[in-house]
């Protein structure tokens, strides 16, 4: 394990930090409404130090396209005070109103604030905002947390519930028309995603229910296949409450985790169901820009045809890396007699009976594929290059999601507001790193056992557990699903204390001089750089100028979901939960620049 407990604490506002001895009794919803009734006179009247003097000094301001066409965290009251003294009087804010969610909560012992859900209207949009107060010495509460969100453009709502179509068709009718809108002939659309994975479906769905033509190209032949062509033993990691996907739900009699061929039916089930626009079997050959800033993509279908589109905007939605293997590079590969792969090509243990195996790895794929193996009787070998990040998700699912997510929950828009209206910066900055020291502390007992077996494990970057791992690198975490408890039982063995030096034709030799055989060496090395999708449909150039896209900015922000170096270019890549939120907010860019709504983000 890391550095010590309480190293990460700077950010979080306890009671001890704020000088307050004792809360009392508390009357959280009067205290909400009194602030909250300041806050939105000042924000009209266009007192922006009347705002200032209602926040802590140390607080923190996410906004996510209402106020700033962008995706922006203002760290302090001076920054604050700036964006609201650049924004507030073009954005006019007005018809505030609280919601009925104020709740007091107390994340930790020492640390208690009120959360307020409310909602405004700007001059061009219906917003909604989340804010946190904490107490202070002196007496009135402040807030120390504020996020606010763009919903909907006015005049441009969402094609559901009442805003839905409601022209009755036959049975014919609706064929001949789902036959149009997936041939385009005559006409272009406005966006062609790359993909056809949940990331390009989440996005797709909300554009077409925002009226925007979209079209996804997917290279496979069947929608879901991205799960039926990875190995056997998969299965999502994180619970069904926090999987959902827009507009369709998982039903309630749904598993906890998703095994990986009944998600690959569901991804099929949901884009018939929403109609959505695919070209199945089909590849995005090459994608140009025009002067005009047009993108000119050109597809060939699976009978060898093609088509150049002509469209306003291009995304990728590929996957990590598009699934480009990260080898690690290790000389004398041609000595050896065996095999070497990646783990992507990996399917079934029966492929390898009675053959000794190397896994290169310990993340989550490495644990999987090491596990399947060792379950039908295999010799295998992880080596650990480097310290894991190791929890229990079932276990552990209580101190992060689980207070959102969960059976029965709040609604599953109401928690992702709520989820993330806890800025980057304060979780980085204490909040993760206590999670992550209560997920250690409740699973001390296996974790020792696993180290004692000479597994090394860590709490992650900056102590943040999945945090970092997430957002940094895409990996280097297991999520425990039986694979220490094998090692620990010697069921698969372990190899970390020396580094690789090389092939050697009967396995792998190490820098100590040891050696391991093996008939056939799996790289659970992960995928690279993310740009690579781009750098392959777009050109060096192109994927040169894009931002580094895994990890966070100095704003603790995300580039993907963001406008990329070219106008039009765009990133669509994540986990079920982080679509499900951001697509809307990709979506919603697209519309308002569209609609010529959006102006230069600030």
């Amino acid at each position: 394990m890391s550095s010590k407990s309480g190293h990460w604490n700077s950010r979080i506002p306890t009671l001890d930090k704020l000088g307050v001895k004792g809360l009392g009794e508390i009357d959280e919803m009067k205290i909400a409404k009194d602030w909250f009734q300041s806050f939105s006179f000042c924000l009209t009247a266009g007192d922006i130090e009347g705002v200032i003097n209602l926040f802590r000094d140390d607080s923190l301001w996410r906004d996510m396209l209402s106020l700033t066409w962008d995706m922006r965290t203002f760290d302090g009251s001076s920054k604050i005070r700036k964006f609201l003294v650049d924004r507030n009087s073009s954005a006019q804010m007005h018809s505030f109103r609280l919601g009925e969610f104020v709740r007091l909560q107390k994340p930790f012992p020492d640390l208690a604030w009120i959360v307020g859900m409310f909602e405004f209207e700007t001059g061009t949009a219906t917003c909604s905002g989340v804010f946190r107060l904490v107490p202070t010495a002196e007496g009135p509460w402040k807030a120390y947390t504020m996020f606010t969100l763009l919903e909907s453009f006015h005049g441009f709502p969402e094609k559901i519930g009442v805003h839905r179509d409601v022209k009755a068709l036959t049975g014919r009718q609706w064929q001949e028309k789902r036959e149009r809108e997936m041939k385009f002939e005559d006409i272009d659309p406005v966006v062609l995603i790359v993909g056809a994975g949940q990331s390009a479906l989440q996005l797709a769905a909300r554009l077409k229910f925002l009226n925007i033509p979209t079209l996804m190209i997917e290279k496979d032949a069947r929608v879901g296949d991205v799960w039926r062509n990875r190995y056997d033993a998969l299965s999502l990691h994180f619970p069904v409450w926090n999987d959902h996907m827009p507009y369709i739900p998982f039903p309630p009699t749904w598993p906890k985790y998703t095994p990986s061929f009944k998600m690959a039916d569901w991804l099929e089930s949901y884009a018939a169901t929403l109609e959505l626009n695919i070209w199945l079997s089909s590849t995005v050959l090459r994608a140009t820009q025009d002067n005009d800033n047009k993108w000119n993509v050109r597809v060939q279908r699976r009978d060898g045809r093609e088509r150049v589109f002509k469209v306003n905007h291009f995304v990728v939605a590929t996957g990590l890396g598009d699934g480009i293997p990260n080898m690690p590079n290790i000389t004398n590969s041609e000595m050896f007699k065996g095999t070497i792969e990646h783990s992507s090509l990996y399917r079934r243990a029966s492929n390898y009976k009675g053959k000794k195996v190397i896994v290169i790895g310990a993340g989550n794929a490495a644990h999987d594929v090491a596990s399947d193996l060792a379950k039908a009787g295999n010799d295998v070998t992880m080596f650990q290059r480097s310290s894991t990040f190791v929890m229990d998700l079932d276990k552990g699912w209580k101190f992060l999601g689980g207070a959102l997510f969960f059976e029965g929950g709040p609604p599953v828009d109401m928690a992702d507001r709520l989820s993330n209206s806890i800025p980057h910066l304060l979780l980085e900055g204490g909040m993760a790193q206590r999670m992550t020291q209560a997920i250690v502390e409740d699973q001390k007992e296996h974790l020792d056992k696993l180290a004692k077996s000479g597994f090394r494990v860590n709490k992650g970057i900056k102590d943040a557990g999945i945090l970092l791992q997430l957002k940094e690198k895409a990996g280097g975490h297991y999520f425990d699903t039986g694979g220490s408890q094998l090692i620990i039982d010697g069921k698969i063995k372990l190899k970390n204390d020396s580094q690789i030096k090389s092939y050697y034709p009967g396995g792998l030799e190490f820098e100590d001089g040891s050696r391991v055989e093996a008939d056939a060496i799996i790289c659970a090395t992960g995928v690279g750089d993310m740009r690579n999708s781009i750098r392959q449909l777009c050109g060096d150039e192109v994927a040169n100028s894009c931002p580094r896209l895994l990890g966070v900015n100095e704003e603790g922000e995300l580039n993907w979901y963001r406008p990329l170096s070219r106008p039009g270019l765009w990133m669509m890549v994540g986990p079920l939960q982080l679509n499900r939120f951001y697509s809307k907010y990709l979506a919603l860019q697209i519309l308002g620049i569209e609609k010529k709504i959006i102006d230069l983000p600030y």
